[in-house]
């Protein structure tokens, strides 16, 4: 009985139809095994025939149909393309895409006992997505091979199949990982990508792009093409493992003894997921009955609309809290009576029928899908790619949710629901936008021409509690000494530059660091999407606007910023330099405003400088870059660098004293606080230490004389 093995990946590019080819050819050829290779990919048809130089006239549609009419004359024999230069037998399941709907998933099992007698080895590559095709062919397999590439789209996408394989109730003892182009310069390693993925990876594949690309222009699989190149060593090596190692195959009898039905339920799963639900309440739910369940949510929803008028409601409605809670308690009633007007029999159970009310509510007064998300306090980031793609950021990692919006129109209305408050538009003459949440969640939008994939909504949540330094500590954010450095920094009032790639926690620090300027100073906040959050009660908060829809009226940073120096401030904040306003920063640092903060985008503390020259000669100042220079380094005192690491975490990198000039054209930076990595534990987290360089800044005594007294010692070197 043949040895069955099934090849997927949720996303698409990673190779699985090249090691799938390789492998079946090198369990034919150089382990001397009858095999039999079958393209079950049903979204992207005739590319395995292809890149095999194959012309099949015969698919597993026709032999289906022959079983279903007449099983009797069924020879396997006359629907197998025979390949004597590759040894191996192959059927596709499909000659043309508008044969897939035809495919009986039901007969796959009768098309595998009928396989299976003939060979030792039969290697399925079967597509990218959750069918009832896909889920039959599994339930045929004794060994499922998830194929990804060292990347974090790769990784994340991976971990949502095997959350899926296990809802659907097949065991981790038979799922294991193929690495492809596991050596790639620019990739995860594959150490992290064990650590990241709960299943052993069974195969790494090198990266060599141009002789694998060689081998499909020819129509020749690679082992054969190029059979002394790194990737078809690893291959061969591959299929030796897999021809002499039983332990690696799960046979069916063995699946039912780790409380495995010997079919497993053969659902997605989509809908009871979405609802948060790991069991359903109802019958099991296949996909026609899924497919019922969104086409109700969508008749609901339009009558909802229509009923209460909504698309000609004033958005500004939607501020409103009161009105808001208000018509929401009416929409509650009338969602309930329209369920129980078209549901039927078709949802028995109280619990779905009310996860059904909310749902629609959200998503025809609310923000939708978004909503549950918006709750979850882990969540800090939330991003829109389309209607069918949320992703969201949960303790530094990104993963894929199961939530869907109805229609691409919807995140549209979501989007012009979260803006129309606060005065701002989105269409194609203005198709982006920047904007907050009552919370203060900064939203960022963009639709098409310029999104092509659909409207694309991304929110970074608003933390409603501002983390306090003794927080960030426990978090290992930074030290202790780091801590009390910064702190007699803002007291002392020096210029501070919070630094970091985008996500690496800049505004978060800028929050700690105004926490330390004394209460009886005068703030002045500046900012394009208010995110900042004092205490202080002597706090003037400004916001830039954008133009309004005959393109008049736009107030920018400059705008706001040269405003600010007729208001009498002790300290201005902004909240990101990004363009021409910076010169007049410096100008104001340079000037008798000290103690000003504000955040650069940037790579590192060197980088800062870069763009800070780049955004000068934005404002059309004619000045050479040494002049540029000189007024930095006089204006600015502090540099404090944040970084997201490979772990998700953030963590201060870098604490650098602006030290004047080192020469005429160079600032002279020195570090006074470092995070020096050491290593990566089992877990995948990153290990090291903050340390002290051993350099005291130069403005400490100027700081003793302020009465502000820090020990020298926090500055001496760890050993």
């Amino acid at each position: 009985m043949a040895r069955i093995i099934t090849i997927f990946s949720t996303k698409g590019g990673v190779g699985k139809t090249l090691v799938a080819t390789s492998l079946a050819v090198s369990l034919a050829q150089d382990e001397a095994k009858k095999t039999c290779l079958i393209d079950l990919d049903l979204q992207v048809v005739g590319d395995m025939a292809r890149m095999l130089d194959l012309h099949p006239q015969k698919a597993m549609v026709d032999l289906i149909g022959l079983i279903k009419k007449k099983p009797q004359e069924v020879k396997i024999k006359d629907f197998l393309l025979h390949s004597p230069a590759l040894g191996i037998d192959f059927i596709p399941a499909v000659l043309k895409p508008q044969s897939s709907p035809h495919l009986d998933a039901d007969k796959i099992k009768d098309v595998m006992e009928l396989l299976e007698k003939n060979y030792d080895y039969i290697i399925i590559d079967a597509g990218k997505s959750f069918s009832e095709v896909f889920i039959n062919v599994l339930n045929q397999s004794n060994l499922i091979l998830l194929a990804v590439t060292p990347d974090v789209l790769s990784i994340y996408q991976t971990k949502w199949a095997l959350d899926t394989l296990q809802f659907l109730h097949f065991p981790m003892a038979m799922i294991r990982i193929i690495l492809n182009r596991a050596e790639s310069v620019s990739g995860i390693s594959w150490q992290e990508v064990r650590v990241s993925i709960p299943a052993d990876i069974i195969a790494r594949i090198p990266s060599e792009g141009r002789v694998a690309v060689q081998a499909v222009n020819r129509g020749v699989p690679i082992v054969i093409d190029n059979p002394k190149a790194k990737i078809s060593q690893a291959i061969k090596a591959f299929a030796h493992d897999i021809a002499t190692q039983d332990k690696l195959f799960l046979e069916h009898h063995q699946i039912g003894e780790l409380g495995i039905k010997e079919a497993p339920v053969e659902r997605n799963g989509n809908f009871w997921q979405s609802q948060g639900m790991t069991e359903p309440l109802a019958e099991p739910s296949i996909s026609e009955e899924i497919d019922e369940i969104l086409l109700l949510k969508r008749r609901i929803h339009s009558r909802l609309i229509e009923e209460l008028n909504l698309k000609r409601m004033d958005s500004k409605f939607f501020s409103d809290s009161k009105k808001t809670k208000e018509l929401r308690l009416k929409a509650e009633i009338m969602v309930a009576n329209f369920l129980a007007e078209e549901a039927g029999s078709l949802i028995s159970s109280s619990d779905v029928r009310r996860k059904l009310v909310k749902e629609i509510l959200d998503e025809a007064l609310g923000l939708g899908p978004l909503e549950d998300l918006l709750a979850e306090p882990g969540i800090t980031d939330i991003m829109v790619n389309n209607k069918d793609e949320i992703y969201i950021e949960r303790g530094g990692k990104i993963e894929l949710t199961s939530k869907k919006f109805i229609s691409n129109d919807q995140v549209k209305t979501i989007i012009e629901r979260i803006i129309a408050p606060i005065g701002r538009r989105i269409d194609e003459s203005v198709p982006m936008v920047d904007a907050r949440l009552p919370d203060g969640s900064r939203v960022n939008a963009i639709i098409p021409p310029l999104s092509l994939t659909g409207p694309s909504l991304t929110i970074r949540k608003f933390r409603k509690e501002r983390f306090k330094t003794e927080e960030l500590i426990e978090l290992n954010t930074l030290n202790q000494p780091m801590a009390d450095f910064i702190k007699a920094c803002v007291v002392a009032r020096k210029n501070i530059i919070v630094s970091g790639g985008t996500g690496s926690g800049k505004t978060t620090i800028l929050n700690v660091l105004s926490a330390f300027i004394p209460d009886n100073e005068r703030i002045v906040t500046i900012e394009d999407a208010a995110e900042l959050k004092l205490h202080q009660e002597h706090w003037i908060r400004l916001e830039s606007r954008p133009p309004n829809i005959e393109g008049r009226g736009a107030i920018t940073i400059r705008d706001l910023f040269r405003n600010t120096l007729r208001m009498r401030p002790d300290r201005i904040l902004i909240g990101e330099c990004r363009g021409i306003e910076t010169l007049d920063m410096l100008q104001a640092m340079n000037t008798g405003h000290d103690g000003s903060m504000t955040t650069v985008h940037a790579n590192s503390t060197q980088d800062v400088f870069s763009r800070l020259d780049s955004m000068i000669l934005m404002a059309g100042v004619e000045l050479p870059i040494r002049a540029i220079r000189e007024m930095i380094a006089s204006a600015i005192d502090m540099v404090v660098h944040t970084a997201r690491l490979s772990d998700g975490t953030r963590k201060i990198i870098q604490v650098t004293e602006v030290a004047g000039m080192k020469d005429e054209m160079h600032i002279d930076l020195r570090d006074v606080f470092t995070f020096r990595q050491s290593g990566i534990d089992t877990k995948g987290n990153i290990l090291g230490n903050f340390t002290a360089t051993g350099y005291v800044p130069s403005f400490i005594e100027e700081m003793n004389m302020k009465g502000i007294i820090l020990s020298k010692d926090i500055f001496k070197a760890s050993q």
